[in-house]
């Protein structure tokens, strides 16, 4: 079956035809570097993270870009603020993202065009604007010409009189048209500057995506991802430059744009106060369990964070719920790995272990829909545990083929599709368990040296001692697990 996609353009799914065969470039609108990384920033990487990894499953070679801005006007500001040039402010906030993006699992992109590196092709773009007659040097800036371009506003959905009657008039006499946007941007005094022909200037934000689009991915290429607060201006103002130049037909095969980031029903915002950063969060939590809170939501719907206050601290119970169920399937892996490791080998398996990756594909070939897919592993993983539980249930060797099916399509489930269960399952669940233990006040090294008399208790048959020593450990919320690679323990939840 195709892959379908909700192209925000055409506003419907529609199937997915790579413009070269086996082969498929991907554009997300990166981040312009004025502070450190928010949710939202990772809500976006992640959703379409998803995206560039599904495709590569299916076998195509996938060509990946997301951009940094790493100049303009907040970072100009922001930067003096601190003391700092801008361009040292911005190299020290690219790094900050490129971090927290790889924290919460984000693959780094094949290619990551920077504005400041691209000054050349910004400028050679505008002057074939300017040349086509859809753009105006005006008092040493250069705008854009909106009523130049019949189609501006369909990606949107408005029509340039509508956008018209709504546009806010700002004093500037060099505008022609109050809905014209700048290409370039005349120097301001102690601003970073280049040479143009129209004078010294830094380009203005819409054309940096349009000129380096053009250079790492050509006049056509398949899906332009960002969220659904860049469709307008951002992405409509892109469509105008990049087919303003060079003509109908020209850039983005299919639009894609992930949903808005909401804490308590209410949109995230600086002005409300409800802005939390990603290197606060992975400090708290897995960085697997952010992105399986994130990808439970299908990437179009908005995701909601529940928070909370106790002990003047927030808390994000769906974090923690999500943390529990990663848990789940990594305590599964663990199990598998116990009772079935290696190869599963021909022969036959249970029905349920066969029905995972056609489940998986079925799910994300409908628009990508992580939920569903996330809905298969949790099936799988109830097979995996149910022949756990009953080790009679079958056959002594469908039983090992079935789990060792189970454990291997679930991790190529994951990673393929969802960029989750990459780690071993005794690194997630010692982490988790260190986290809880810090959080409870426990002492790791008291269960440990307990866990470590029970077990020279049972060597001597003291079976009342080890039966105490177990007892004492439930007390504290700890659990024992006897597994053929000797005693471990969790913190229950």
């Amino acid at each position: 079956m195709p892959i379908r996609l909700f192209d925000s353009f055409q506003k419907r799914k529609v199937d997915f035809v790579p413009l070269s065969p086996g082969r498929a470039g991907v554009y997300l609108c990166g981040p312009t570097v004025q502070a450190a990384p928010h949710v939202g920033h990772a809500r976006s990487a992640i959703a379409f993270d998803v995206v560039r990894r599904y495709l590569a499953w299916t076998g195509l070679e996938v060509t990946f870009v997301r951009n940094v801005t790493d100049i303009d006007d907040k970072i100009i500001r922001k930067a003096a603020e601190r003391g700092v040039p801008p361009e040292q402010h911005a190299r020290e906030f690219t790094e900050e993202y490129q971090k927290q993006m790889l924290a919460v699992g984000n693959l780094p992109p094949d290619k990551e065009p920077r504005v400041t590196e691209s000054i050349a092709d910004i400028i050679g773009l505008i002057e074939q604007l300017i040349a086509a007659g859809k753009a105006y040097p005006a008092g040493g800036d250069v705008y854009y010409s909106v009523e130049s371009f019949a189609d501006y506003g369909a990606l949107s959905g408005q029509s340039i009189d509508d956008l018209r009657a709504g546009a806010r008039v700002e004093v500037d006499e060099d505008k022609r048209n109050p809905l014209d946007f700048a290409l370039w941007k005349g120097a301001k005094p102690g601003e970073p500057k280049w040479a143009s022909p129209w004078g010294e200037g830094r380009p203005g934000w819409h054309i940096e995506c349009s000129a380096m689009i053009l250079r790492v991915l050509g006049e056509r290429f398949d899906i332009h991802g960002g969220g659904k607060d860049l469709v307008f201006p951002h992405h409509e103002n892109e469509i105008a430059q990049s087919q303003g130049a060079l003509g109908s037909g020209s850039f983005a095969r299919y639009w894609m744009h992930n949903g808005f980031v909401n804490f308590n029903d209410e949109k995230m915002s600086k002005s409300v106060g409800n802005v939390f950063l990603v290197s606060d969060m992975v400090q708290r939590y897995d960085g697997e369990s952010i992105r399986l809170f994130m990808v439970q939501t299908h990437y179009r719907s908005p995701i909601n964070f529940e928070v909370i206050e106790k002990d003047g601290k927030p808390q994000f119970p769906g974090l923690d719920e999500a943390e529990r169920r990663l848990d789940y399937f990594y305590s599964t892996l663990a199990r598998i790995d116990d009772a079935a490791p290696g190869d599963a080998g021909a022969g036959a398996v249970i029905p349920e272990a066969e029905k995972l990756i056609p489940g998986v594909h079925a799910a994300m070939e409908d628009d990508f829909n992580t939920a569903v897919a996330i809905a298969e592993l949790g099936e799988a993983a109830r097979a995996a545990n149910k022949l756990l539980d009953d080790p009679k249930a079958v056959a002594k060797d469908v039983r090992r083929r079935s789990l060792a099916r189970l454990g291997s399509d679930l991790r190529a489930a994951a990673m393929g599709a969802l960029g989750l269960l990459g780690q071993s399952p005794r690194e997630f669940l010692h982490g988790r368990r260190a986290r809880l233990a810090a959080v409870r006040g426990v002492d790791v090294a008291k269960v440990d040296a307990r866990i470590a008399e029970r077990d020279a208790a049972r060597k001597e048959r003291d079976f009342a001692r080890a039966d105490a020593l177990r007892a004492e450990l439930r007390e504290l919320g700890v659990e024992i697990m006897d597994t053929p690679r000797g005693a471990d323990w969790r913190l229950n939840d």
